[in-house]
């Protein structure tokens, strides 16, 4: 990226500009501000009033170095350790900040003082870019640390039973490796800062008792202050252009096209960012929850500092679509049912995930009664948090729009029905309605930057929509590699989501190659993994050939088809199992297979 301001001429010795231009490409605001600080330090280290004031100084001890690791599959662990780190670095510590892929392993053993910030993924599977990292920690490489103080951040979601399991794991690791607890591990829900914020500021606070002279590094601006722009925390009320459903009738499933004007919110994207949405919960399922626990919507809650009716609460503030295991844990002693709280035991994860996956709180607290006040329920229930959406579209096509792929949760629980929380609303919402958005940036799962590169994207289901925006951005830059779309749905005729746009693209040469698996069309299940085995000595000629490979969708999927690629290399190529895996660990490590499930 080009510098904010020109530069003076003969300021940096030749060729340096471009190596500063190198250096700073592609990386996002929090990193450049944490560089303009670090830079400014040196700059005043190295002035010559430092050096005169050095000189009538005594000699210091050197700052104690930390090392803050990420690993990060959407980009909120990143984000986190970010600001970690910054703030670390402001507390005295030398500080080296670094993904999880990137991290070299063989400094483990020497490392005195570690924070590992990293998110769990599905059924308790580290991010892709930290997969190399974690294996090596837990397995027989990793090196005695008795000289090591750390301390972990986990990200999950407590909606499944594995709620941090990466996290949790590796700080049993370390020490078990012989390394001390610099901080208790911190288990952040999808409220994140909830459990980042306070624990942030007690690694802040332990840093300063390690380290009790600040850094001379401070941030110099760069350019005046804007204003704040929209984002998680101001999102822009974006206007619906158009709603559609693209099943047809019959189908299972009601999956809509829905298109959002973004127009003057300044909000930019590429193919593969994500739109959250923030909802609210209908005013039914809030007068159904207030019935059966019978509390008074108009009970004034003080929590945290705020003080709201209950209805307001449960409306806005309070997740009431997901169950966690946290709620369920707590419901189990107020009901006192033994049922209940015989699902908490480890043998029985696989009945918690499924009552977590197909019960709603409500349901939980009709079926098994149990005496809640207003503010205990406030405080065990979940904040409510926005729903992430792959986006669907390229703004090389769309110019200032997004579109997105919804599939409509909506069933019957015994005689009432549910719905999913922003799914809901966009169904509902009709051209003209404003919903409030932001953009989540995704770069992991990212357009190869060379595109005479080949892409092979595996999309069933509504997993398919950030491949829309892939074939149309590769359109329109005019990229010479090869585009291959598996896509799988169960009937063709009902499910055969974008059909139409996929023939097109097939005409037009932009998409070269469609293969599709519907899986019920037929006597027996034919899923996308199915049709990778089919054409693995294709898919493996694609591979070593240099192409991308793209996954998005289920959890479960993803795991079937990353046996799937395993075979195809291991049988292709003439390796072992073992070596197969290896090498689809080191693709997903430089990029080149990339996964973005759910």
């Amino acid at each position: 990226m080009p510098p904010a301001l020109p530069l003076p001429a003969n300021l940096l010795p030749e060729g340096h500009a471009e190596l500063l231009d190198r250096l700073t490409d592609g990386l996002g605001g929090d990193a450049l501000w944490w560089l303009s600080g670090y830079a400014a330090g040196l700059a005043r280290s190295r002035s010559p009033a430092a050096d005169v004031g050095r000189a009538a100084a005594p000699a210091a001890a050197a700052p104690l170095r930390a090392t803050v690791v990420y690993g990060s599959q959407t980009g909120n662990a990143r984000r986190v350790a970010e600001r970690l780190a910054s703030q670390l670095g402001d507390s005295g510590l030398e500080l080296r900040l670094s993904g999880a892929a990137d991290y070299p392993l063989r400094e483990l053993r020497a490392e005195t003082l570690l924070v590992i910030v990293i998110s769990t993924q599905g059924d308790g599977d580290p991010p892709d870019d930290a997969r190399a990292f974690v294996e090596h920690l837990l397995g027989p490489r990793a090196p005695r640390l008795e000289g090591l103080r750390f301390g972990v951040l986990g990200l999950g979601d407590s909606s499944y039973p594995k709620f941090c399991e990466v996290g949790r794991r590796l700080d049993a690791r370390l020490a078990e490796l012989g390394g001390e607890r610099w901080l208790a591990r911190g288990d952040a829900d999808l409220d994140i800062e909830e459990v980042a914020a306070p624990w942030t500021e007690r690694a802040v606070e332990a840093a300063r008792a390690l380290a009790p002279v600040r850094s001379l590094a401070t941030v110099t601006p760069l350019r005046p202050a804007a204003a704040r722009p929209c984002g998680r925390d101001a999102p822009f009320p974006a206007r619906v252009l158009a709603t559609q459903k693209i099943t047809a009738r019959g189908a299972a499933r009601d999956v809509r096209h829905v298109e959002l004007s973004l127009e003057g919110s300044g909000l930019v994207y590429e193919p593969g960012d994500a739109l959250g949405v923030w909802a609210h919960n209908m005013p039914a399922l809030v007068d159904e929850v207030l019935e059966v626990l019978g509390l008074d919507g108009e009970r004034v809650v003080d929590h945290k500092g705020r003080s709201l009716p209950l209805r307001d609460w449960l409306t806005r503030e309070r997740e009431l679509t997901r169950l966690s295991r946290p709620f369920v844990a707590h419901h189990a002693e107020r009901s006192g049912d033994a049922g209940l709280m015989a699902l908490l035991a480890d043998d029985r994860r696989d009945d918690l995930a499924r009552l977590l996956e197909g019960v709603q709180p409500v349901d939980l607290l009709r079926r098994h009664r149990g005496a809640w006040t207003a503010h205990e329920l406030v405080a065990a229930l979940r904040p409510l948090t926005p729903r992430l959406y792959s986006i669907a579209s390229s703004p090389l096509e769309v110019g200032e729009e997004a579109h997105l792929t919804v599939a409509h949760v909506a069933y019957q629980a015994g005689d009432r029905a549910r719905f999913g929380l922003a799914s809901g609303l966009l169904a509902r919402a009709e051209p003209g309605h404003a919903l409030p958005v932001f953009v989540e940036r995704n770069e992991r799962f990212r357009l190869p930057q060379d595109g005479s590169r080949d892409v092979l994207m595996i999309g069933p289901g509504t997993g398919v929509a950030p491949f829309r925006g892939f074939v149309q951005h590769r359109g329109h830059t005019g990229a010479t590699g090869r585009n291959w779309l598996l896509f799988g749905a169960p009937h063709a005729r009902t499910d055969f989501l974008y059909q139409l746009e996929w023939q097109q693209a097939l005409r037009r040469g932009q998409l070269h190659r469609l293969d599709v698996a519907f899986s019920r069309d037929q006597r027996d299940k034919v899923y996308v993994q199915h049709r990778l085995r089919e054409h693995g000595r294709d898919v493996h000629a694609w591979l070593e050939g240099g192409a991308h490979v793209y996954v998005c969708g289920a959890v479960a999927m993803s795991k079937d088809v990353h046996a799937a690629l395993v075979d195809i290399v291991a049988t292709h190529g003439g390796r072992s199992r073992e070596d197969a895996a290896a090498w689809l660990d080191a693709l997903l490590a430089e990029g080149r297979y990339a996964r973005d499930v759910y």
